[in-house]
């Protein structure tokens, strides 16, 4: 085996830095140091904090706590950077146990050199662990290693060393008719199988190719014969090539399901530049590797076959499965990311706040579902009326709603967005006009009802409401995410609210990971009422699970309210270190002590009780009094145990105790008269929700059944490459209306108010992911954010709007 120098690279996974090749004990490889002065390199921060974090992970602490409460501890390391430094830290120990597999099999053949062991050693991704490995990993018995059976190794070497020798002599003296080596020209072919073999198993060569395909590479995509007219939603790929590390994550998916639907085929062309009739560069790297310095003696020329060989056959097929396997993964782990991001938003959205709520789930010819839950979420009625066509009872539906909201005294009316809701919103305004002078506060709000069916169907909810039809529990739920939008969307599956792209398409598992990771954050960055959350919520919290969280409900149930935060010690099987990691983020209001409605941790009660007697006082006496709070000094209260940043955080807390960091509430106004697509017009001006920001822009709920897309490029007139500093799910914003495509419900939209839809460019095919959830529609090599080009590539959004609302739906 031949190894190189040193170089340092990073364009794919199994492309790293190779360090010092000191070897070392077999059992002492990449150990917890190692894992944590790579995790601090990645991070940018101090080793001791990364070592430090591990030690509190490994002993059951969650990123949660960790991020709130040991921050001396960490060296302020915040919740990002945790589950990044959590991620890293599985796949590191992951790729430490490969590594000890990987020498131990090495070893146990005998073969293990000490610089093999080294290189091992040294390989700081997965992709490198397998390429050392790969001449050594046991595999079906090849034609090379059939040959080598027959003794025509030797030959190999041979010609390698002489090569003006008469090739077809010397592979005579090889001949091994009992092994099936019967001529010349079959021991040819055998030697050529062994040489192959050889050369493609090479770490440094293999190394050099991937580093080559990364550069140059691209991805084609071509339509499967006969399907043109099957896979017109992909046409825009039926001859698409596009350098392979660039392409983005919604166009890689777009193509990759296109292949999956038997309409398109991908390859790699590693030589774009090129005819290909001269064969391809990576040929000129294996023979430079192997320093063949081919001529054209016969020794040569069959090297030359076998080199050709080699890469057509051994090293291209498997670097395109490789390297589209990494486009995938890559492109996947994009689009969790902007399901997670949007999912965090809209979880973090305003609460509506603990209102009596009117909720109406709205339909046709089933009606339109009534539902009222009192400040608290307790329902207290339901009904269901029938205000639209066939029954057309509007006014008894006026009548019955205006009875109900004046006996429940209802401030909020919570509308879903669903089929009628426009109907429904109208509905809702005679309503109000007609009881304003009773109820002069009534406000409706349109509210999502994405997974409302799903947890309307679900075992918790069955559980919940045992006699109610599925149908009524949707409209609780849509009352219930207006008062507490995570409170409610919890007790939904993630992956089921909708507001990512492709999510069909990702890995499910690590898609279930990352939101559980966002809801877990969200849930504890805001805190839970310990009396008044479900069970689907407590179970969000740091330290506590399922089962934990029904045992809290169940003892709330049996002792009534919990009035301090210590009597959790006693619901069954939450000991101390549950509580410990729990506490904090639960929160009593009117306890037995002022602290426990706030983010203080119990364990340092003792701190503030500290400070309040050097301010001769009581400790509700510092609870929200800035002016006494202003006064003291927190440097004078470090202990070993906290220190300065944690006495910040509790002085803050105390000033403003249980603050929620969630925004304040507000609502669109759709505008009336505008309630189906074709109602939209060019240069309307209109006030919407946003539902979803992918990378290529932001989808926008203007009141029409139908999402429309503002294109990155028009976002803003600064230039954007990421819509998500810019907007985010459930903010409220203003758009113009660029262009509106009624038979295929297609809207363009703008929040560049003063863009000119004349200047709007001859809108081009549609663009070639309109019917894959997303998609920017746009050559990677053209900029889209050239103020000349912003209306064309508005006019392109509206070919996703359709697709991402059967998505959320």
């Amino acid at each position: 085996m031949v190894f190189v120098e040193a170089t340092p690279y990073n364009l794919v996974d199994g492309c790293g830095i190779f360090g010092d090749t000191k070897s070392t004990n077999l059992g002492s490889m990449y150990s917890m140091q190692n894992i944590a002065q790579t995790i601090a390199q990645e991070l940018n921060v101090r080793e001791q904090q990364v070592t430090a974090t591990i030690t509190l992970l490994d002993d059951g602490a969650t990123v949660p706590f960790v991020a709130r409460y040991r921050k001396e501890v960490t060296g302020g390391l915040d919740d990002t950077q945790l589950r990044t430094l959590y991620t890293r830290l599985g796949y590191l120990r992951d790729l430490n146990d490969r590594r000890k597999v990987i020498l131990s099999s090495i070893d146990a053949q005998g073969k293990l050199t000490p610089a093999l062991q080294a290189a091992i050693n040294n390989a700081d991704s997965k992709t490198r662990l397998e390429d050392l490995y790969l001449p050594y990993k046991p595999k079906r018995r090849t034609k090379g290693q059939i040959a080598i059976e027959a003794g025509i190794e030797p030959l190999v070497d041979q010609l390698l060393q002489d090569r003006q020798a008469n090739i077809d002599a010397v592979a005579s003296q090889y001949i091994n008719s009992d092994a099936g080596f019967s001529d010349a020209k079959a021991v040819l072919d055998g030697a050529r199988f062994i040489l192959m073999e050889r050369f493609a198993e090479d770490a440094e060569l293999l190394h050099k190719v991937r580093r080559q395909l990364t550069q140059q590479a691209q991805l084609e995509s071509r339509m499967v014969k006969g399907k043109e007219k099957e896979g017109a939603k992909f046409r825009d790929y039926f001859e698409h090539s596009e350098k392979l590390t660039h392409i983005p994550s919604h166009r890689a998916l777009a193509m990759l399901r296109g292949r999956n639907e038997g309409v398109l085929s991908l390859s790699m062309n590693a030589d774009p530049d090129t005819d290909g009739k001269q064969g391809s560069y990576c040929e000129v790297i294996i023979s430079d590797h192997f320093n063949l310095k081919l001529g054209d003696s016969d020794v040569d020329q069959w090297l030359k076959q076998v080199v050709t060989a080699t890469w057509r056959i051994k090293i291209a097929l498997q670097m395109e499965t490789e390297f589209i396997a990494k486009l995938r993964e890559q492109a996947e782990t994009e689009a969790i990311n902007v399901f997670a991001r949007n999912l965090g938003d809209l979880l973090m959205a305003a609460p509506a706040g603990a209102k009596c709520t009117l909720g109406l789930d709205p339909g046709l010819r089933t009606g339109v579902k009534v539902a009222i839950v009192n400040n608290t979420g307790k329902l207290v009625a339901h009904s269901t009326i029938f205000p639209h066509a066939p029954q057309n009872q509007w006014e008894k539906s006026i009548r019955t709603l205006s009875n109900l909201v004046k006996m429940h005294k209802v401030e909020l009316i919570a509308i879903g967005n669903g089929t009628a809701s426009r109907e429904t919103d109208k509905l809702a305004a005679e309503l109000i006009a007609t009881v304003k002078a009773d109820m002069p506060t009534l406000t409706k709000v349109m509210v999502s009802e994405a997974g409302a069916s799903v947890y309307s169907a679900s075992e918790l909810a069955a559980e919940e409401f045992p006699e109610l039809d599925v149908s009524i529990r949707g409209a609780v739920s849509i009352a219930r995410r207006l008062q507490d939008p995570l409170a409610e969307l919890v007790k939904i599956e993630p992956k089921s609210i909708g507001v990512g792209q492709y999510q069909h398409d990702v890995s499910q598992s690590q898609l279930s990971q990352s939101l559980e990771a966002v809801v877990e954050d969200c849930v504890n960055g805001v805190g839970v009422d310990l009396n008044m959350a479900s069970m689907p919520l407590l179970a969000q919290v740091a330290g506590l699970n399922k089962t934990l969280a029904r045992n809290i409900v169940e003892y709330r149930d049996q002792h009534g309210q919990f009035t301090s935060r210590k009597q959790l010690l006693k619901v069954a099987r939450l000991g101390p270190k549950a509580f410990e990691q729990a506490a904090g983020f639960l929160r009593i209001v009117g306890g037995d002590n002022p602290l426990d409605a706030s983010a203080v941790h119990p364990e340092a009660y003792s701190v503030v009780e500290t400070m309040a007697k050097a301010q001769q006082q009581a400790v509700d006496a510092l609870v929200g009094n800035s002016e006494l709070l202003k006064q003291i000094d927190a440097s004078r209260f470090i202990t070993p145990e906290f220190g300065l940043p944690t006495l910040n955080d509790i002085l803050s807390e105390l000033e403003k105790p249980g603050r929620d960091p969630r925004g304040e509430f507000k609502t669109a106004v759709f505008k009336e008269g505008v309630e189906q697509v074709k109602d939209l017009k060019p240069d309307m001006i209109l006030e919407g929700v946003v539902t979803n920001v992918t990378n290529f822009g932001a989808f926008v709920d203007v009141g029409v059944h139908q999402d429309g897309l503002v294109h990155i490029s028009s976002l803003t007139d600064k230039f954007v490459s990421d819509p998500h500093t810019v907007v985010k799910a459930g903010d409220v914003v203003k758009v113009k209306v660029m262009d509106v495509d009624v038979e295929r419900k297609r809207i363009s939209l703008s929040m560049r108010l003063d863009e000119k839809t004349a200047d709007k460019a001859p809108s081009p095919r549609p663009s070639h992911t309109k019917a894959h959830k997303g998609g920017q529609g746009k050559s990677p090599q053209k900029s889209q954010h050239k103020s000349s080009q912003a209306p064309a590539n508005a006019a392109m959004g509206n070919a996703f709007a359709d697709a991402f609302a059967k998505l959320k739906k």
